[in-house]
């Protein structure tokens, strides 16, 4: 691993992979979620490059799995054969868009989701460009307290992401609930609208539907096929927007 971990190329162009479990992906690993790809990087929990595979994320280690970042990124590397990705994975399984603020504290996985993210989003940059955001968010926030406030709050967490980053113009890609989660919580389909409505007053933001992926038998999570499907529809994105340059 070492000797690989040497190899790593000199610029990435990297990828924040934040929100809440969905995003930290919690589908059952088959074989080739953890073959490596030569293209394909991680940054580890130690903050280290390692070959990328599932599972990517370390918030809830009994419970963590496929997600969509590695498909995301083997959708991208198809596409761009000269494109070397870092992935910086920072979901937090749980979390509300009010933890993914300055100096919030998040007790269930004793970490502070958004200065942890800045943290090793820093730390990644030393070795890449930040080329998008990919956020995967909002069933903890469907109530009917929460949700009619989502789409402000979101719109707020873009803002401040660009900022804190120096990240202006970079893409921020979100993604619907699942139809099972709006199916169980009509509270599902508020969030789902503001994340919508949310790209059309954001730059550069766009939004991916989640629409007729399936859940792992809990109604909330996607199950291990729908994971790669959606960080697939994520890819496609920037594929058709042409948001790539294949050299950072």
């Amino acid at each position: 691993m070492l000797a690989f971990k040497q190899d790593v190329p000199p610029r990435l162009q990297l990828f924040l992979l934040i929100g809440q479990s969905n995003m930290a992906g919690r589908g059952v690993p088959e074989a080739e979620d953890q073959q490596p790809h030569p293209r394909i990087w991680m940054l580890d929990k130690a903050e280290s490059w390692v070959p990328a595979r599932d599972p990517m994320h370390f918030d809830k280690p009994a419970v963590i799995g496929v997600g969509p970042g590695f498909a995301f990124a083997k959708k991208l590397a198809g596409t761009y054969p000269t494109m070397n990705i870092g992935l910086v994975p920072c979901a937090v399984g749980g979390s509300g868009i009010d933890d993914w603020k300055t100096g919030a504290y998040y007790d269930p996985t004793k970490s502070y989701p958004y200065d942890d993210a800045l943290r090793r989003a820093k730390k990644a940059l030393e070795n890449g460009q930040l080329v998008g955001f990919i956020w995967h968010q909002g069933e903890s926030d469907s109530t009917p307290e929460k949700a009619p406030v989502y789409e402000a709050k979101l719109e707020e967490l873009v803002t401040r992401f660009r900022k804190d980053l120096n990240a202006p113009n970079v893409p921020f890609l979100v993604a619907t609930l699942g139809d099972f989660v709006v199916k169980r919580n009509p509270n599902a389909k508020t969030v789902n609208d503001a994340l919508k409505n949310a790209t059309q007053h954001i730059s550069n933001s766009y939004y991916v539907l989640s629409s007729g992926l399936t859940d792992k038998g809990d109604s909330t999570h996607f199950d291990t096929r729908s994971a790669r499907t959606l960080g697939e529809r994520y890819a496609d994105v920037f594929i058709q927007k042409k948001m790539i340059k294949e050299k950072p």
